[in-house]
């Protein structure tokens, strides 16, 4: 194959490489996360402090008000929520790397937040239950969850690494090659008679 006739499928080579650069594959791994995923999801209908379950601190209901729940419960509640169940589930099923980032940076600032629902929980005022055991397993689910939405993230594919490679001696070809390197290298027309 002549260099002209690889030109002409060099776009779709490159445009082949940067969507297997844009996909995961988290291998047996979303199995675990998709685990982790119904854990956090089954949290919400666990009592998150006395009888407020975690749907409830979502709703903000009366049961949520009287059992004094406070923001870093709720806050920690909506990014287990849109990062831990609906981030995740979309990385799940599109396998995008992108997706997956996003899933990643939610679930890692939920983790601090939920250090906070627990804390504001034990340090609430008297007459206020403490941390229920759906706050808790929320917590550590989506700690767990972090982690390995970041091993997903780092872990690149054998493919992907050689594609990377392949892109970064094409462009280290082409910057060297000076302005006037590529002058004269078309081969001579062949004479007709």
């Amino acid at each position: 194959m002549s260099d002209k006739n690889f030109d002409a499928y060099k776009d779709d080579i490159e445009a082949a490489e940067r969507r297997v650069a844009s996909e995961i594959d988290p291998g047996a791994r979303a199995v675990v996360v998709a685990v982790l995923v119904f854990v956090v999801a089954l949290s919400f209908v666990l009592p998150h402090m006395g009888g407020t379950r975690g749907l409830d601190v979502l709703t903000g209901d009366q049961t949520a008000i009287n059992d004094g729940v406070a923001l870093p419960s709720r806050v920690f509640v909506w990014l287990a929520l849109v990062f831990g169940v609906g981030f995740s589930i979309a990385a799940l099923l599109t396998r995008r790397w992108t997706l997956s980032w996003i899933a990643l940076a939610g679930t890692a600032v939920a983790c601090p937040a939920g250090m906070l629902a627990v804390w504001s929980r034990q340090t609430a005022t008297h007459g206020h239950p403490g941390p229920g055991i759906g706050l808790i397993i929320g917590w550590i689910a989506i700690i767990l969850l972090a982690y390995h939405w970041a091993r997903v993230v780092w872990v690149r594919t054998s493919v992907q690494l050689a594609a990377e490679e392949q892109r970064r001696r094409a462009v280290a070809h082409r910057q060297s090659k000076g302005l006037l390197d590529g002058f004269g290298d078309d081969p001579p027309a062949a004479k007709t008679d």
